[in-house]
C-alpha cells in the first residue's frame, strides 16, 4: 500500500532543511534502492525556497509508514511543523499501474 507524508516546515527552519539535506537525500536514496520510496520532493513558497515536503513510500501498514517518517533526518532534526502519513491511491500515469 502507498502512503503520502505530508510535511509543513517549522517557520524560519530553512537553515535547518539545507544543514540536513545530504543526510535526508542518503536516507531517500537508500529507500529508493529498497523500492519503498515512489515520489519525493519539497513544496515551495512565493518565493521559490523549499517550506515543507511530500514524499510517497510503499509499506505494509501505516505503523510501517509513520517508522519511515520518523526515520527521515529532517524528522529527526525538528525541521517539520507537522507530518501528516496518509494513504494514498495513485490513478493517474502510476508507472506500476
Amino acid at each position: 500500500m502507498l502512503f503520502a507524508f505530508i510535511c509543513t516546515d517549522k517557520p524560519g527552519h530553512l537553515n535547518v532543511r539545507m544543514e540536513t539535506r545530504p543526510a535526508h537525500v542518503e536516507h531517500l536514496n537508500k529507500l529508493n534502492a529498497e523500492g519503498t520510496l515512489k515520489i519525493a520532493g519539497p513544496f515551495l513558497d512565493a518565493d521559490g525556497k523549499p517550506c515543507g515536503s511530500l514524499v510517497i513510500v510503499k509499506a505494509d501498514s501505516i505503523e510501517a509508514a509513520q517508522a519511515i517518517a520518523d526515520a527521515d533526518p529532517y524528522t529527526k532534526a525538528g525541521l517539520f511543523e507537522t507530518v501528516e502519513v496518509k494513504p494514498y491511491n495513485w490513478v493517474f500515469n502510476n508507472p506500476e499501474a
